[in-house]
């Protein structure tokens, strides 16, 4: 999910900044790529993998004390965007939190998911990473035109009803610091994410909470909506589990990640899905659907045998 493209004042007053937290070591895990020039001609790039920021404890600065939990914002902490913004903190992400929290791990070649892990202070469900490129502070940038992409991934125990995805999206390469001086976590935090749905669920967006007109979700202990949304450009390489697969684009109206409100966001519940700046239906190919029913499925009936 990867992308190409101060305030001055009395020492009382505190600085807006979306910061990173000093309470745990911020560890990413090793995944190495590879980049090929030709058939058996490849250099090894040390890329890692961050956890992106929406997963992240968002707490207090200095303190060990929630300003968002479950899925409502402390309104002691949090009584408005300029507040919340100075008052909070993205925690970094240490070792025994992807194991024991979030259910992630590594073989430095790759990296291991569980959908449902039951850790020390709740139940995490599902996670969202990107690739970053070697020294960890940028995203690894994937320039892919006239050049094959390849990945291997295991999906045997992905059943119907969930999906794994591997995606492109036109985040900022450094997360959002250049062009929002109030984002002092960076890529290294897995800051910036934007998609083609334009997600209102961000608790980041433009170097900001988005705690404006927050509505906790109905049916998600953890989740909610913010008054505005994260757009851009989508590229889904493989959307899929063991029984189907998917490869879509989702063009926009927009260049890089924008931070969008009313209409232009095509929100489902205003019934404006067709009228914001993103395709957010794409066009997609389904192998199954468009007639191939033997391409990609469990057994050796298929070409592709899950």
């Amino acid at each position: 999910m990867l992308s190409q493209w101060v305030i001055a004042g009395l020492l009382i007053v505190g600085a807006l900044a979306q910061k990173p937290g000093s309470l745990k070591k911020n560890a990413e895990l090793k995944m190495d790529i590879q980049e090929c020039s030709g058939q058996m001609d490849c250099t090894t790039l040390k890329t890692k993998v961050t956890l992106d920021s929406n997963w992240r404890w968002l707490h207090a600065d200095g303190e060990a004390v929630n300003c968002y939990d479950g899925n409502l914002w402390d309104e002691e902490f949090c009584p408005d965007t300029e507040t919340c913004t100075e008052n909070c903190v993205l925690e970094g992400v240490d070792a025994a939190d992807w194991t024991d929290t979030y259910g992630v791990t590594s073989d430095g070649d790759g990296i291991t998911l569980q959908f449902v892990t039951q850790g020390p202070y709740s139940t995490n469900i599902g996670s969202r990473m990107y690739l970053l490129a070697p020294g960890g502070h940028e995203y690894q940038i994937f320039k892919l035109k006239n050049r094959e992409f390849t990945f291997d991934v295991d999906v045997s125990e992905l059943p119907c009803g969930l999906n794994g995805a591997l995606y492109f999206v036109e985040m900022d390469f450094d997360g959002g610091m250049e062009n929002y001086p109030t984002n002092e976590a960076g890529a290294a935090y897995g800051t910036g994410y934007c998609d083609a749905q334009c997600p209102h669920d961000m608790k980041w967006i433009s170097g900001e909470t988005n705690n404006e007109g927050w509505e906790p979700s109905d049916n998600d202990v953890n989740a909610g909506k913010g008054y505005y949304g994260s757009c851009c450009v989508e590229m889904d390489i493989w959307e899929a589990n063991s029984v189907a697969t998917a490869y879509t684009p989702h063009p926009c109206e927009t260049v890089g990640a924008y931070r969008c409100e009313g209409t232009e966001c095509g929100d489902n519940w205003s019934d404006e899905r067709y009228d914001g700046i993103c395709d957010k239906d794409g066009c997609d190919l389904n192998s199954w659907r468009l007639g191939d029913q033997t391409f990609f499925g469990p057994g050796g009936d298929f070409a592709v045998d899950t």
